[in-house]
């Protein structure tokens, strides 16, 4: 087998209009955009569409934050084993607030949204050549905001998307096992939720009944979690019990949708990222080899190796 990772070369028109006009003198968009190919022999596995944010949208504060914890997040970008580096992985901050409200989004965002409003243009460019603006997962949840409720934000290409559902019951089921995670003894629990089956370790020292991503509702923070094929994991790496960063929510133009939606735009995006930007943007993009010549099957939808980690959304 022969892997290939190769980055293509992107010629991009974009509709005339003010705000284009301020974004190229904030950065070249030759920059702004990078494209990866990834294939074994000639299949081609995954295309990624990289925009790289030269502006941080304003934010609101919605609670002070009292205690954080900083997950390792990895998941599996290959199931079919194909790739030798067949997983992805992002650092996730779950930040807690009063009355059960919490977030859970990524750390990486957070550093590169510090980068670009402390960086000058030359600053900037640079950075991004270094690939030092390659963003962190866009999925953000929280969890009782609005109470009750859960939300989730996240950014497709160069759409901000959100829904929101009710709080989902899980049923937990504890287990004989145990572990340690950062010095805290942790007992076991399982659960089945939305196709997949979960283990996941909680600390009842630390009495919380929240988790990473949506997983909640055992009487204790939970520190480790997988699914039984282990293609998404999280595992706590640190935590501060006095913390003061603030709960925070980008201000930013939302598609409000519902969960099913918000699955079928993420997979039309990536089985055809190229494709899912000329159409919600108006722009143009052609892709064209390291030796120049122009990749008309660009635009071809492919097969993902992988599927997300809520599985009933194809139903």
């Amino acid at each position: 087998m022969i892997k290939i990772a190769s980055h293509q070369l992107l010629c991009l028109t974009l509709p005339c209009n003010s705000k284009t006009s301020n974004d190229m003198k904030r950065l070249a968009i030759i920059i702004a955009l990078s494209a990866t190919l990834l294939t074994v022999s000639a299949r081609v596995l995954r295309r990624q569409l990289n925009i790289t944010r030269t502006s941080v949208p304003e934010t609101e504060t919605i609670a002070p934050e009292t205690m954080e914890f900083v997950y390792d997040y990895a998941y599996c970008v290959d199931t079919t084993a194909s790739l030798d580096d067949n997983y992805a992985s992002d650092r996730m901050l779950l930040q807690i607030g009063a009355g059960g409200l919490s977030k859970f989004s990524s750390y990486r965002n957070l550093a590169i949204d510090s980068i670009i409003m402390s960086s000058s243009n030359e600053q900037l460019t640079n950075a991004a050549m270094e690939g030092k603006l390659n963003n962190g997962e866009f999925m953000t949840i929280y969890k009782n905001y609005p109470a009750g409720r859960l939300t989730h934000t996240e950014k497709i290409c160069n759409d901000w998307l959100r829904y929101e559902e009710e709080i989902p019951a899980i049923e937990w089921r504890l287990t004989d096992t145990t572990t340690t995670v950062l010095g805290y003894r942790c007992q076991g629990a399982e659960c089945d939720f939305r196709g997949r089956r979960w283990t996941a370790f909680f600390a009842e020292e630390i009495p919380l009944t929240d988790g990473p991503w949506k997983l909640h509702g055992l009487p204790g923070l939970i520190m480790k979690a997988t699914d039984e094929k282990g293609e998404y994991t999280f595992e706590c790496i640190g935590l501060r019990d006095k913390a003061d960063r603030p709960i925070t929510i980008y201000k930013v133009p939302y598609n409000d949708v519902d969960r099913k939606t918000y699955y079928d735009t993420k997979h039309r995006y990536e089985v055809n990222p190229y494709a899912y930007f000329e159409a919600t943007t108006g722009g143009h993009i052609t892709v064209r080899d390291e030796n120049g010549n122009i990749m008309l099957d660009s635009y071809d939808p492919i097969e993902l190796p992988f599927d997300y980690i809520e599985l009933d959304w194809h139903k």
